[in-house]
Parts: C-alpha cells; structure tokens; sequence
C-alpha cells in the first residue's frame, strides 16, 4: 500500500511558520496584506477566495477584496490595478483567471508590479522562475508541490521526474524547479506520442501530473515504487472530484501518491501567505 501524501499536515507546517513571520513583522508595526481581485462570480473563484480567506485569518495576514462585475472594462481594470501598485499598504496581490473574455488578459496581468505578484502571472515574475533570481513569486500551486515533496522527504538530486503538463501555472514552472533541485526532468503533453509518454511515465521516480483530464494517468502510463503528485482537480462522470491519476489503478503500485481532493491543493493557500509575507518583509527593507 501507497504511502498518502497529504497535504493538511504540509499546510500546517507552513501555517505555523507564516503565523511566527506574521508576529515578528507586526513587532516592528508592519501588517501583512493581500488584495484579492475578482470579476464576477466564477464557482471556482469564490471557493478559492473563501479557501483563501480563511487561511488568511488563521495566517494573521490582512486581505482586501476588490471585486468588480464581469462587464468591468479592461481601461478601468488596468485604472485599478495601478492604484494597487502605488498603495504602500498592500504587499501582494491575487487576480483570478481567467479574466472575461473581452479583456486582454496578457496586458493586464503586466499592468501589476511583479514584487507584488503572488502567483506567478507576470513576465516578471516567470523570467525569476527560469533565472533562478529573486524577482516576484512562483505559482502557487507549482510551490506547493514543491512544498509537500520536501516535507515527505522526496529526494531529487538525481532522480528521474516526468511532468505531465506544459502550462504556464505547473507544467513549466514546476519542471524548472525541479531542475533547480537536480532532478532530471522530462516534460509530456498533448502533442506527444503516446509511446514516449508511456515511457516517460514508466520510468520516472517521480510523477507530477497536471494535465486537467480526469483519470487519464493510469496503469498503462506508471510504473512501480513511483512516488505520484496529482495536481489535477477533474470532475468524474458521477460529480465526484478526482485528479488526473487513476487512484485505484495507481495507489496498489506506487510508493507514494497524494490524493484527490486533499492532496496538492491544501497546500496552495499557505503557499500563498508564505508569499504574502515574504513580500512584506521585503518592502520594509
């Protein structure tokens, strides 16, 4: 049997440290602050927002909400986001996307300030990802693998790790740290041949899959004494949530595998306060 990596004891861990960093920064009259972004009333907004909140008031960090009607224009959007960069109050910001469809995402997402980007979603902040330098912040969820790989004590250096996925939010950002641990990566996606990424699956020590395909990752695809993240969070044929891994077809093989829900996505909240944080202690520097 796969041991199961879950993710509330990793958030737990990172929510007492955030908790300690938040005391030592109100010691010097600095209070931790996040503004929350959002267009409407996407289902998957709103029970993020209410996931971040609440680790927020556990955390002691601050939040602000700026919410706006899904008809909002992109002038007034990008009016908002300026005044955000220029109030000294507000350390970090999380804008949910994607954004309606008549806005230019791309160019908005550069109107915010990298040092304050919390997730990842500016050139900026991805240029820090690929550089290896300590500009803006990584996506969330890509550090929150990150995070329950060290706090399991899942050796890298030298391990074989395939990435299923090629995205902006994991596939990419997870694959360069990784490599920044000395694993050797291989990176799948839907434009590769079906044997190759077979084998990449085979093969691999680790496994990180974040394709968005419910249960598409199964038997034929892993190999055995793998240790599997599924970042995936799907909805299967009966309304149940899943990741992108056949759980039953993978737990009797694996040596570790995170489940789904309760796995990777208990993380990204207190990643996101560790980031909140970090930035600051930054500012006040």
């Amino acid at each position: 049997m796969a041991e199961l990596l879950k993710g509330a004891p990793v958030a737990g861990a990172i929510t007492r440290r955030n908790i300690q960093a938040v005391e030592e920064l109100e010691g010097k009259g600095i209070k931790p602050t996040l503004a929350i972004i959002r267009l409407g009333e996407r289902p998957d907004d709103l029970a993020y927002e209410k996931s971040a909140l609440k680790r927020a008031e556990k955390t002691g960090v601050q939040v602000k909400q700026f919410v706006f009607p899904a008809d909002m224009t992109e002038k007034n959007l990008v009016r908002e986001i300026k005044k955000i960069n220029e109030d000294d109050s507000i350390h970090g910001v999380l804008m949910f996307r994607p954004l309606p469809e008549h806005i230019d995402e791309k160019a908005v997402c550069e109107t915010l300030a990298p040092e304050k980007d919390m997730d990842g979603i500016t050139s900026g902040s991805m240029a820090g990802v690929f550089m290896d330098t300590e500009i803006g912040y990584p996506p969330c969820t890509a550090e929150a693998v990150m995070e329950l790989l060290d706090y399991y004590g899942i050796e890298l250096k030298g391990s074989k790790v395939t990435v299923f996925g090629r995205s902006l939010v994991i596939g990419k950002p997870v694959a360069m740290m990784l490599m920044r641990r000395h694993a050797t990566i291989t990176v799948c996606h839907s434009r590769t041949a079906i044997d190759d990424f077979r084998d990449a699956g085979r093969r691999a020590d680790v496994v990180v899959s974040a394709l968005g395909r419910g249960k598409m990752v199964g038997a034929e695809i892993l190999g055995s004494g793998q240790t599997i993240i599924d970042v995936g969070i799907n909805v299967d044929e009966d309304g149940n949530l899943c990741g992108d891994v056949n759980f039953e077809e993978a737990e009797p093989e694996a040596a570790a595998i995170t489940p789904v829900p309760g796995g990777v996505g208990n993380v990204t909240t207190a990643v996101l306060m560790k980031h909140v944080i970090e930035a600051a202690r930054t500012s006040s520097h």
